[in-house]
């Protein structure tokens, strides 16, 4: 079969020597139960749109990574949410930023993507339409998690994560999507890559499907999601190659991070610069891959 996906749960891991075998086995645990998520619809003749959604809404509905339910506090020790879906097949693309209510952000992408004629939206107006579409609103105390506030609350500023997805289905059709809570501190209102089309999330079944995890303000101004596939379609670059390259440009703009992509022949990269990344995959020959430290 002609299908394959790869995930991330966040660059910028745990640093190795704060990470306990009980840790890394939640997190491997996660990361399994994601890329099982999104694998099952593809094996079942679903889209690739399909699957990066299931994969990212496990990752969501988990405590361990930073978006939805694990999401950072920013500096008003509140919860800003982020997420961004994009199709390959036709270029359409949905996001949502800022917003507070929404437990599934990536589902509220999805619904901005299919059934609005706008690309994002931001704030209450992002959590009023999800809940007009008929997705699931959360009170505040539902993305509280002990490990993030005591992050904000011992001023480790600029803990960042984010999940991501990318998947070739047996159609030919690539899809990625991205969902985030920022990172820990950060001022409200703040906006990353995630949700941003070409600088977190990016997909054209003409190149490749990317998502991002870092640094994202260096993120956008690289426009890496979009730079990686623009490499492969114009440059005609090898996808490790055009991904390698981009986290090159990413280290230039004083960021840290890294990505995961999957080109239409179902080719994967997953390069990073920091000392981490939760990453896993399958590829077109059903070979599985998993890990979190180089």
């Amino acid at each position: 079969m002609r299908i394959a996906i790869a995930i991330h749960g966040g660059a910028g891991a745990m640093p190795k020597s704060e990470m306990t075998k009980a840790a890394e086995a939640r997190y491997r645990a996660g990361l399994e139960r994601s890329l099982e998520a999104g694998y099952a619809v593809l094996k079942a003749g679903g889209t690739s749109l399909d699957a990066v959604c299931a994969a990212v809404v496990v990752m969501e509905d988990s405590p361990l990574f930073n978006a939805g339910r694990g999401a950072c506090y920013n500096s008003d020790g509140k919860h800003e949410l982020d997420a961004s879906v994009m199709e390959g097949a036709t270029l359409r693309a949905g996001a949502v930023a800022a917003a507070t209510r929404i437990r599934n952000p990536v589902l509220a992408a999805r619904a901005v993507m299919e059934k609005c004629r706008h690309v994002l939206l931001v704030g209450r107006a992002a959590d009023r339409y999800a809940g007009k579409q008929g997705l699931k609103l959360e009170p505040p105390e539902y993305f509280h998690t002990a490990s993030r506030l005591a992050a904000l609350r011992q001023g480790r500023a600029g803990h960042h994560g984010t999940v991501g997805a990318v998947a070739l289905d047996e159609h030919g059709n690539l899809a990625a999507a991205t969902s985030t809570g920022g990172y820990t501190g950060k001022m409200p209102g703040r906006v990353g890559d995630s949700p941003i089309i070409g600088a977190g999330t990016y997909a054209d079944n003409g190149s490749c499907a990317v998502s991002g995890t870092g640094l994202g303000e260096a993120f956008m101004r690289g426009v890496l999601a979009h730079e990686v596939a623009a490499r492969v379609r114009y440059l005609k670059e090898p996808l490790e190659t055009a991904a390698r390259f981009a986290i090159a440009k990413l280290s230039d703009l004083k960021g840290d991070g890294g990505l995961i992509a999957l080109d239409h022949d179902g080719n994967i990269a997953m390069p990073f610069s920091s000392e981490g990344m939760y990453r896993a995959s399958i590829d077109r020959k059903g070979r599985r891959t998993l890990g979190i430290y180089r």
